[in-house]
Order: C-alpha cells, then structure tokens, then sequence
C-alpha cells in the first residue's frame, strides 16, 4: 500500500474531498483537490477549509514518507499551522509539499531522546501554475512512552 492509500484508507478527510495523491516521496509529496462544486466557496472556487485540508494533507504525506520508518517508536503529530491565501484558486489545485529539515538531524535529536519539530513547506497552485496559497505546517515525532 503507498503511503497515498494509506492516507485515504485511514483519513475520512482525505476520502471526503476525494484527494489525489500524485507522489509521495521522502523528498515531496504532491496531492490534487480535483475541482468539485459541493466543496466551492463563494465566487465559485475551492473554499479556503479545503485547501487548507489538502495542503495539510500532503504534509502528512511526506512526514509519512520521511519517517515512516520511525513509527515504532515515536508518532507524528501536527504542532501548528500557518496558511496564506495569495490569488484566487479557480478549478483543481494541487498541493506540493517539502520537509524543512533534513531526514537525518530530525532522526538525531529522536535518537538522543528528544522531541524534534520540523517544518513542512506547502504551496498549492491552480492548473495555469499560479500560486495561490503557502503554507507551513509544523510537525513533531513524539516518542512513544
């Protein structure tokens, strides 16, 4: 199972809105809203609440993919989010997410007993490639007690 059926197997939200997931690598992961009316704001476009759930969504995709290995021993949790909406998001959108950090450092402070956070950057662009939104989701491994 990729970490993509993974997340819609396990994840109402991700079923609900029908995401997409494109790729999910340790290195990005890229998730698409297809356009959908019942999920349409105001002036027609997907409502802000949506795209803030794909982009939230395809950062659980890399932090999957990235530390799916460390799941024995710690859990990832969301710590905080911030999004910024730039130009109006018309038809599907698609969510592209990095790690801020690299693999190995957020693996390092785990091994010393510690409680990493890192951050995952998130931009989500309308099919012409305009961005339309940016986000920053911050992540821990928690180790399990």
């Amino acid at each position: 199972m990729t970490v993509g059926e993974m997340l819609v197997a396990t994840v109402p939200m991700a079923r609900t809105l029908n995401l997409e997931f494109l790729e999910t690598t340790a290195e990005r992961a890229v998730v698409r809203l297809p356009d959908q009316a019942e999920y349409h704001n105001h002036v027609g476009g997907p409502h802000a609440g949506a795209m803030f759930t794909l982009a939230e969504s395809a950062s659980g995709a890399i932090v999957i993919a990235a530390f799916g290995d460390q799941m024995s021993r710690a859990v990832p949790l969301a710590v905080k989010a911030e999004i910024g909406y730039k130009k109006l998001a018309m038809g599907e959108v698609t969510a592209t997410a990095t790690l801020g950090r690299p693999i190995a450092d957020v693996v390092a402070q785990l091994d010393a007993g510690e409680r990493p956070e890192f951050p995952v950057a998130i931009e989500i662009q309308r099919a012409d490639g305009a961005v339309t939104g940016e986000m920053t989701v911050v992540w821990t491994l928690r180790p399990n007690s």
